[in-house]
């Protein structure tokens, strides 16, 4: 396996040994961003690099901006876990995968600095330059593994990478007063939220009940793209934000 870079913007190669071929025929058309959510970007990176950890990924962007490579981006690395989206389970296969070091919500969970989000936005578009990825497959972990995942979280600024060319943005609703769809409310509404989530790409049954499952999915949704409240709750900001957005990206129902 090589260890030369895929891009010049690398400032280091430090190769992981968590790493395989991708499944045969399957190249990457999902970009999968996260955060580090350790205190330091040289544990994390430790970490991302140590045998028994059993976890790698493509990229890891430290606070100043430096980028270190540890998989190439023809390997599969071990970045999504257990997984979903828009019908597939193996993410790993499909992905390259970007650890963005944030302490994350355990640790504070501090802004992302400036020369960090340049380094960021600098990195997707490079990838997008090489790979052929729609916006809305340029996601959070949190949207593929909602249940379990809250990175790159409601302060990283999707906004700014989507005027960039990066992802799929759409200005959210503002939040109102109105306390919208719960956790154990039932119905036809409820059933049209959940394959209004499904249809974007979330892994949500379709039961008509506002069970764990969605509510965890609007979390996320709201973490990525309607971050000014988070609270699992389908209000209608929620719910205008995600028609605005499968309109836009032209999703399915």
């Amino acid at each position: 396996m090589t260890h030369e870079p895929d891009t010049p913007l690398v400032t280091l190669f430090c190769p992981s040994p968590n790493v395989e071929p991708r499944k045969e025929g399957r190249e990457p058309d999902l970009l999968l961003l996260h955060y580090t959510g350790m205190e330091s970007a040289d544990g994390a990176l430790a970490w991302l690099t140590a045998p028994e950890s059993k976890v790698s990924c493509h990229y890891l962007i430290d606070e100043e901006g430096r980028i270190t490579q540890m998989v190439c981006e023809a390997m599969r690395a071990w970045h999504a876990g257990a997984s979903h989206w828009a019908g597939e389970d193996d993410i790993n296969s499909c992905s390259i995968g970007i650890e963005i070091h944030n302490p994350g919500h355990e640790f504070g969970y501090p802004d992302f600095p400036e020369r960090q989000m340049r380094a960021v936005e600098a990195l997707c578009r490079d990838i997008l330059s090489r790979h052929v990825i729609a916006p809305g497959r340029v996601l959070a972990h949190s949207d593929i593994a909602p249940a379990r995942k809250s990175d790159p979280g409601e302060k990283f600024d999707w906004a700014r990478l989507a005027k960039a060319g990066i992802g799929a943005w759409v200005e959210p609703e503002p939040a109102g007063d109105d306390s919208g769809l719960e956790l154990g409310e039932t119905g036809e509404e409820v059933e049209g939220l959940q394959r209004a989530l499904l249809g974007y790409g979330y892994a949500v049954p379709v039961t008509g009940a506002y069970d764990e499952a969605t509510r965890c999915a609007v979390t996320a949704f709201q973490r990525h793209f309607r971050p000014e409240r988070v609270d699992g709750r389908t209000d209608r900001s929620t719910r205008v934000t995600l028609e605005r957005l499968r309109a836009a990206v032209g999703a399915g129902s």
